[in-house]
């Protein structure tokens, strides 16, 4: 198992079996996101996209309590004050979510308890989002007289469509698990002590595929989720046009007229 070695321990970042895994690690403020967490992710998530060894990432939270609560709002007296710490701030935010929505690789997100505001906006940039029954989903804004941006909104409708996305912000009320699931919110609902035995086989199970493959796929969904003039369908024909042309391809074939699993190299 390697280990990052990150400039703070409130996030941990680890490979196993060709999973990256990613904790939110505050679990005393239910994993609520601090500015060093904010600041960390994009190295995280720079150094498992240049990793072969890395085919999945998964997000969790540490503990029993919760994924993600939100923003760390104990620390905005000191870190948002002024205009220009609100400013910097708001860079490390944006910064981190850009490099979360920016990795080629198939992202889970594991939920645990509260996945509310900042954390569900974290959430909604993986692949797929597999929780366990005591998860709690919700976007407080409205309750707290925040403006919501318009592509963070876009991006929760494009899940659920316009009608739960305006019953999510208009209510701002927590949604439990089955009515995230019923909304297309998250993929799975499995019991609590299911969660990370489910989430390590569905992640296993996508490290095992292969990566150009993976990555094409994911690519051609998130160009489709865009404004059709916006789309680069060039890029998407390269990377299909890649895989034919891969060593994969060939293992793939062989290992099917073989009758045995592939060892896929992801070239």
């Amino acid at each position: 198992m390697a280990q990052l070695q990150l400039k703070t321990n409130r996030m941990l970042a680890n490979v196993e079996n060709g999973v990256g895994w990613i904790t939110f690690n505050q679990p005393e403020k239910r994993n609520a996101v601090s500015y060093d967490m904010w600041t960390a992710i994009p190295e995280i998530v720079s150094a498992f996209a240049d990793d072969p060894a890395v085919r999945v990432v998964v997000m969790k939270g540490a503990g029993d309590k919760a994924f993600v609560s939100g923003a760390d709002i104990s620390e905005f007296e000191e870190r948002r004050n002024t205009p220009e710490a609100i400013e910097v701030y708001e860079q490390a935010t944006s910064a981190a979510n850009a490099a979360l929505r920016s990795i080629q690789k198939p992202m889970i997100a594991m939920i645990r308890g509260y996945c509310v505001g900042g954390g569900l906006a974290i959430a909604l940039t993986a692949d797929l989002r597999i929780t366990a029954a005591d998860g709690q989903f919700a976007v407080p804004a409205a309750k707290l007289g925040l403006g919501y941006g318009y592509n963070g909104i876009k991006e929760l409708m494009h899940l659920v469509g316009p009608s739960y996305a305006k019953e999510i912000f208009f209510t701002a009320r927590r949604f439990n698990a089955e009515e995230a699931k019923s909304m297309g919110l998250v993929n799975r609902v499995v019991p609590v002590d299911d969660l990370e035995v489910v989430t390590r086989s569905y992640a296993e199970l996508i490290a095992g595929n292969a990566p150009l493959t993976v990555r094409a796929a994911k690519a051609a969904v998130n160009e489709g989720s865009k404004d059709p003039q916006a789309r680069d369908l060039e890029a998407i024909e390269a990377m299909v046009a890649e895989c034919f042309a891969s060593d994969d391809y060939i293992e793939g074939r062989r290992a099917f007229m073989e009758k045995r699993p592939p060892r896929f190299q992801g070239r």
